[in-house]
């Protein structure tokens, strides 16, 4: 068995702990999962829509990076986690035969830390924006309008303006063109844009 060496300062970036963790350092991998940990989480709590599955889900991701980190061949470490993921996710939802559902807490939690064209929609709303109790109803309106859309464009939505990942990121982690990872965007922000018209929380500059 591998005997782990200390990880100097210099080697701690990301790249330097996946070349350990591929050597067999598993206090390396073990520092990339304190990295990506919570943004596993979050992402399958999202499509999953409950914590115990997303935690074992998270669980299940980190556990197949770890035995298939030999196969990484470079590229961006955070989209093959998140690739993996996103599989583990859909293949137990389709065990339990129906669609994904939106984690309000999760969209919540990382609601404030992100930008995004879909959760823009929310932005300069007509009233306190201190307003603690009407930003969690403006969640609850997102994460409605959210479940609302096809598998396929709620994905890339949650990735673009909820991880912030990029289109080329995006094309790659789920093996479509850019062409069409752009269109599954726009239409799925326009179909939210559509579903919020109704509602007092899109801000009347934002409303068509």
């Amino acid at each position: 068995m591998k005997i782990s060496t200390p990880i100097d300062d210099d080697k701690a970036g990301e790249d330097g702990l996946v070349i350990l963790a591929q050597q067999g350092d598993l206090p390396a991998f073990n520092q990339l999962v304190t990295l990506y940990e919570q943004r596993i989480f979050n992402l399958a709590y999202r499509l999953l829509g409950d914590r115990e599955s997303a935690a074992d889900a998270t669980q299940d991701t980190f556990f197949q990076a770890y035995r298939a980190i030999g196969q990484y061949r470079g590229g961006s470490f955070k989209s093959w986690l998140l690739r993996i993921a996103t599989n583990i996710s859909y293949d137990r939802l389709r065990t339990r035969r129906r669609r994904p559902t939106s984690s309000l807490d999760a969209l919540v939690n990382e609601a404030e830390e992100v930008g995004g064209s879909a959760l823009a929609l929310l932005e300069d709303v007509d009233s306190d924006p201190g307003d603690k109790y009407l930003q969690r109803e403006m969640m609850v309106e997102l994460s409605r309008a959210l479940d609302k859309l096809p598998p396929e464009q709620k994905l890339v939505i949650i990735l673009s303006d909820v991880q912030g990942m990029n289109y080329e990121e995006i094309a790659t982690m789920t093996h479509t063109s850019l062409g069409t990872v752009k269109s599954r965007l726009n239409r799925g922000r326009t179909k939210i844009r559509e579903l919020l018209q109704n509602t007092e929380l899109l801000s009347r500059n934002r409303r068509l």
